[in-house]
């Protein structure tokens, strides 16, 4: 019944962000992709779900809701292999979900808030989002490395994700979550280049564990 709870939780965590901040993606960006104020909107609502999730399901999960941080987490040896699976699974139904009801909503699956390949360029993008999740899942393993942040962490991880975002937006839409993207595109019915967006966030998660194993170890 504990592994049940924690996988519901990441799936709610997950359903929750694709819901409201890709909702809000694809009524901003969308629809004013040159406004800086769409991506200034967008960047935060990622980020506020990040902090509301993390003050309300982190007790229970950890409030990963992200297959790259829980690649992380298990390569960082903080979770098992099992836990990790669930945790997959259950994220990828989530984002599935999120984005079925986003659907129900807008009825316009130009909305959904899907990521798209830069210029066209699948390398450029894999780049682009491997140094993004790498960046977003190092400050996760920081501000988690030390219990007395416990208080703060979830509003630095939010900053975090906005931060990316800020970025990211212009070039990608901004994924480094495979199942934040794999859900909208599912539903949008448009997996062009999903491959990037599934594959480049979990080598940036990888990578920010091995670059925190490596600057945390003491001599």
């Amino acid at each position: 019944m504990k592994n049940f709870k924690k996988y519901l939780a990441e799936f709610i965590g997950t359903f929750v962000l694709v819901l409201f901040a890709c909702g809000v993606a694809g009524q901003t960006c969308s629809t004013k992709p040159t406004e800086l104020g769409g991506y200034l909107i967008t960047a935060l609502a990622f980020g506020l779900v990040i902090v509301a999730m993390a003050y309300s399901i982190g007790n229970i999960s950890g409030c990963h809701i992200n297959p790259a941080v829980s690649i992380a987490m298990l390569a960082s040896g903080k979770i098992s292999v099992k836990d990790f699976c669930g945790y997959v699974v259950a994220q990828f139904l989530g984002g599935i979900a999120g984005a079925g009801v986003l659907q129900l909503i807008v009825q316009d699956t130009g909305k959904l808030g899907t990521n798209a390949l830069y210029n066209g360029d699948a390398l450029v993008s894999f780049v682009i989002e491997a140094i993004l999740t790498c960046v977003f899942v190092l400050a996760i393993l920081g501000v988690t490395s030390k219990q007395e942040n416990s208080s703060v962490a979830g509003l630095v991880i939010g900053g975090a994700l906005v931060l990316v975002h800020l970025l990211g937006i212009s070039f990608t839409g901004t994924s480094v979550n495979p199942a934040r993207s794999f859900g909208p595109a599912l539903i949008a019915g448009n997996l062009s280049g999903i491959w990037v967006f599934l594959l480049a966030p979990l080598a940036g998660g990888v990578l920010a564990a091995v670059v925190w194993k490596f600057l945390s170890e003491k001599e």
